[in-house]
């Protein structure tokens, strides 16, 4: 039964649709985008989509919206950019400060929504705001590239000549997400929250508590996409992060997540994010205006959503119990 369900499944969609994409890819590259080089850089700029689809998914998972995922990749990168480049901090030392000001941004949306009962929708678009300006006022309009060959070089290395070392990361921070939303308490806790936030608070779950780790962890995530970034970018500027979040709604939505919460779909993240970058890889293949990608995406997007509300009607009114119908009596004639 599980298997058929799988087939059944979004995830069994995408992954038709991968395999069908590479194939056309390779069709129209006359080959070569199955070239070990083709292949590395198509990877390589797999990760980061991966990972902010990742770190969106957390925070839907309990109902909640995450605006700030670009400045808060933003503002991490470049920090640890300043740290190595401008005071000379050790690699790892400035690698971790980063990591850890991304984190610390993601509590403070967890704690601002808890405290403040705003939505997360609103909280979070005040400090992408914030970090924006931020981030600004940390590099201005340089860019910031003298930082240690040791992390570039981490950017550049490949797993078997093909299989970029930055993916593979991308890869372990999706398994280890999926084994905690569905192996450890927290995160069926957070998966109940979003599900039914008053029948998780009866059953002794802390909604608040839900919030704030659901928060943390997504700014864990794209601190990861940051560090990710500053290795293997030539250098950090006040645009990283910019275009980050359409792909870190897209990547889940496709997915399959829900946007009222509850669900966990890493597996269709990852393979959402794959589907846009093969979109992306098509664009260039036929030098096409990169707007043409993001009006495609956006459409995608917005289709698999009201899809899912359709779906989700049907599923109501099939479960609504139907009035009985009136039964007709004969009546003896006397």
């Amino acid at each position: 039964m599980r298997n058929v369900a799988f087939l059944r499944s979004s995830e069994m969609t995408l992954v038709v649709i991968c395999v069908a994409g590479v194939i056309g890819l390779a069709v129209a590259s006359d080959g070569n985008s199955l070239s070990s080089n083709s292949i590395r850089v198509f990877l390589q700029f797999l990760a980061v989509p991966v990972l902010i689809g990742l770190a969106q998914m957390v925070v839907l998972a309990v109902g909640e919206l995450n605006l700030a995922v670009g400045a808060m990749g933003g503002v991490a990168a470049v920090s640890s950019g300043i740290l190595m480049a401008d005071h000379g901090a050790p690699a790892p030392v400035a690698m971790f400060a980063g990591f850890g000001v991304a984190i610390l941004a993601g509590l403070a949306n967890g704690l601002l929504v808890v405290l403040t009962r705003i939505s997360g929708f609103v909280v979070t678009l005040a400090t992408f705001t914030i970090l924006t300006g931020a981030q600004y006022r940390l590099v201005g309009t340089q860019t910031v590239s003298d930082y240690s060959d040791a992390v570039t070089s981490f950017g550049r290395a490949t797993l078997l000549d093909r299989i970029p070392w930055i993916f593979v990361v991308a890869c372990v921070v999706a398994i280890l997400v999926s084994v905690f939303l569905r192996r450890a308490r927290m995160g069926r806790e957070m998966l109940a929250t979003g599900g039914n936030a008053s029948a998780a608070q009866l059953s002794g779950v802390s909604n608040d508590r839900s919030l704030v780790v659901a928060h943390t962890l997504s700014g864990a995530i794209i601190g990861v996409a940051a560090m990710l970034t500053v290795a293997s970018s030539p250098g950090v500027n006040k645009s990283i992060g910019a275009d980050w979040l359409l792909p870190s709604f897209a990547a889940p939505i496709i997915g399959g997540a829900l946007l009222t919460g509850g669900s966990v779909v890493v597996l269709g993240t990852v393979l959402a994010a794959f589907v846009v970058r093969l979109v992306d890889a098509f664009r260039a293949e036929f030098q096409l205006e990169p707007t043409w990608v993001q009006f495609l995406i956006g459409a995608v997007v917005l289709g698999t959503v009201l899809l899912g509300q359709a779906r989700k009607r049907r599923r109501r009114r099939a479960l609504e119990p139907h009035p009985e119908q009136p039964t007709s009596r004969k009546v003896a004639a006397p």
